[in-house]
């Protein structure tokens, strides 16, 4: 179920929220309604994978537990607990990539297997493993609520496309926001922002892209007007794709009294990648520094070559996250050669029009077509 279909702005929307405001009268029952309608909303999806979500819910509320019960050994706990949620995202993202990479190298046929990829798993297994590994650092208890984690992990407005948020940030959301009818408001109008960057821009652009194309798969080549037109609404659509989703999550957070973190802030006006990477998918780069690159020594350390090392482990992890495919791997590549060649000679500080750093960018931005 997606947030732009007929059926979701129609019917479970609708129902959830006069579900949620009639039980005003009790968090907790407000707590059972959002998860319960989470899982609803998920099922939609795929029925068989809801159990790969109820699955991830139930072990990383034992495991929590677990770590904050048995302090002496919980660097095993958390080792296990790690080695678990990856291994359900590998299992059905990575797998059948991996075995590609086999055939490859072996010249052996293992065939694929028949997978389908369940929906948003990305998303919440990184929401999972942020609530293990914080909760093994002191930095949150271990939920006694199995009804609070689920809904952390399943919440329906961030399930398929985020923003991820630390479980930090969501705890004093889950257990005592505070709905009223300006930050409802808010959220109505924040969803329609996002569903029209969806349904009319991102779709008619879509229309364009594809259509210029499919000439070149019909023609054996494309003229290079239409190549442009093509590589451009493709990149606006792809902006105005993900942002859309996200306002219309964050909308979504409001009507229901959460404050989500704003995901994206004007990427295209970036004067560097550097800054461009923190301006798109704000979320998922703060996680990836949260949890992987401030552990491995961030920019603190002096050794320049540890740096690069740290940089390139966040932005080869960022490309494997995003898809299972050598092209979103020679991405990252070529996104962290740019912000390491940035770094090197002080990029961000060289006195160059504003213009033509803008314009570096959009070009670097425009090679997303080769990838996506």
């Amino acid at each position: 179920m997606l947030f732009s279909s007929l059926i979701f702005i129609f019917y479970f929307l609708p129902m959830v929220l006069g579900l949620y405001y009639v039980s005003s009268f009790s968090r907790k029952l407000q707590n059972i309604i959002l998860f319960v309608s989470s899982l609803i909303f998920y099922a939609f999806g795929n029925l068989e994978y809801i159990i790969v979500l109820v699955v991830s819910i139930c072990i990383n509320y034992i495991f929590g537990i677990l770590i904050d019960k048995f302090k002496e050994n919980n660097k095993i706990i958390l080792i296990c607990a790690l080695i678990i949620n990856l291994g359900i995202l590998f299992s059905f993202k990575y797998v059948n990539f991996s075995f590609n990479i086999i055939n490859e190298l072996t010249g052996i046929n293992i065939e694929h297997l028949n997978i389908i990829l369940p929906i948003g798993i990305s998303f919440f297994t990184l929401k999972a493993v942020g609530y293990i590994v914080d909760v093994y650092k002191g930095e949150v208890e271990a939920k006694k609520s199995i009804i609070n984690l689920g809904l952390y992990i399943s919440f329906f407005p961030q399930v398929i496309a985020g923003p991820i948020m630390n479980y930090n940030d969501m705890e004093n959301q889950i257990l005592n926001r505070k709905e009223n009818f300006r930050l409802f408001s808010n959220g109505v109008c924040r969803f329609i922002v996002g569903l029209s960057k969806k349904v009319i821009i991102a779709d008619s652009l879509a229309v364009i892209a594809d259509n210029a194309f499919s000439i070149n798969s019909y023609n054996g080549g494309l003229p290079v007007t239409l190549a442009w037109l093509g590589t451009i609404a493709f990149s606006i659509q792809i902006y105005y794709d993900f942002s859309g989703y996200s306002d219309m999550a964050i909308g979504l957070g409001q009507m229901f009294g959460f404050k989500f973190i704003e995901n994206f802030n004007y990427p295209y006006t970036s004067k560097s990648i550097s800054e461009f990477s923190r301006k798109w998918n704000i979320s998922l780069t703060e996680w990836f520094k949260r949890y992987v690159y401030f552990p491995l020594g961030g920019s603190r350390i002096k050794n320049e070559d540890k740096i690069i090392r740290n940089i390139f482990v966040v932005w080869i992890l960022s490309g494997i996250w995003h898809g299972a495919n050598w092209t979103f791997i020679i991405w990252s590549l070529l996104y962290f050669l740019c912000v390491v060649v940035e770094r090197v000679i002080d990029f961000e500080e060289i006195n160059i029009k504003p213009i033509f750093k803008i314009i570096y960018n959009i070009i670097l931005c425009e090679s997303w077509m080769g990838y996506f």
